[in-house]
């Protein structure tokens, strides 16, 4: 693990930066999600860091990194979102203030166990954000500003980099081969995972594209809806298996496949900004 600090401009970013823009859309919904989720993150690693038993050097520089890395994360995704937020989606703000508010309730009224198993949950969902930005999406980016492609790209392979942070922690803190914590409850945090930033993503996709429906002719439209009901077939035919491997009392993401060629791709931005 490296904590990297890519140089990214996206002053010429187009809210539509591919061709296929039912898929841009559900992307451009997704950047959101770390704009307020990373910070969320980080307050949750200093949390579990300060009940983290003081042995545990390496976990506890893995966490370092981990922080560090989520954090670049936030900036790159802010930089991207404000050409989004101008760009005559009005209403984009009243969602993300309502993301906001349930990271800042989730601190502030739940337990560090849960806190840690939602973010394990993120987490999951973020490697498999890997295998598809690299594995699955490739049809989807032909003709895409590149500047996005990186943004996507680079952000999703440190996601599968750091994937088991989070989990060792939880492991560490709260499994100790305990049925219910180490996997019922993890499974728990998972799930709410899912259903809370799926759900926002998928509200927040419907707004983006119901606002570009509104200029479309009626032709426009229907083969708009026709693109969205594809690429929802093409996505989830790959990532409800993988999805469905969380579940299991023995799941462990160490073990989780690198989709071909994250690594390399790593390497053009370990020297940039530094």
């Amino acid at each position: 693990m490296k904590v990297r600090y890519p140089a990214m401009d996206f002053a010429r970013i187009r809210p539509h930066w591919a061709p296929h823009i039912e898929f841009v859309q559900r992307a451009n919904a997704s950047s959101t999600i770390p704009s307020h989720v990373e910070p969320y993150l980080v307050k949750v690693m200093l949390k579990a860091k300060a009940e983290l038993d003081p042995s545990e050097t390496a976990l506890h520089e893995d966490l370092a990194v981990f922080i560090k890395q989520e954090a670049q994360h936030c900036k790159q995704h802010n930089a991207f979102n404000e050409r989004l937020r101008v760009s005559g989606y009005p209403e984009l703000a009243r969602y993300e203030e309502r993301l906001a508010a349930d990271l800042a309730r989730f601190l502030e009224t739940k337990s560090l166990k849960f806190n840690l198993a939602y973010s394990d949950g993120f987490e999951a969902m973020g490697a498999l954000g890997a295998t598809m930005w690299f594995d699955v999406y490739n049809k989807y980016l032909e003709g895409a500003d590149q500047e996005a492609v990186d943004l996507w790209r680079w952000h999703m392979a440190e996601e599968y980099e750091h994937r088991e942070v989070a989990f060792k922690i939880y492991q560490k803190l709260y499994g100790k081969n305990d049925l219910f914590n180490g996997w019922l409850y993890r499974v728990y945090g998972f799930l709410f995972a899912v259903v809370h930033l799926m759900g926002y993503g998928k509200r927040v996709g419907k707004y983006l594209l119901e606002t570009d429906r509104e200029r479309m002719t009626q032709q426009e439209r229907a083969a708009s809806l026709a693109r969205e009901k594809e690429f929802a077939k093409t996505t989830g035919k790959r990532a409800i298996p993988e999805l469905l491997k969380v579940l299991s009392p023995f799941y462990n993401p160490a073990k989780t496949k690198a989709p071909e060629g994250v690594g390399p791709y790593l390497t053009q931005y370990e020297t940039e900004g530094a």
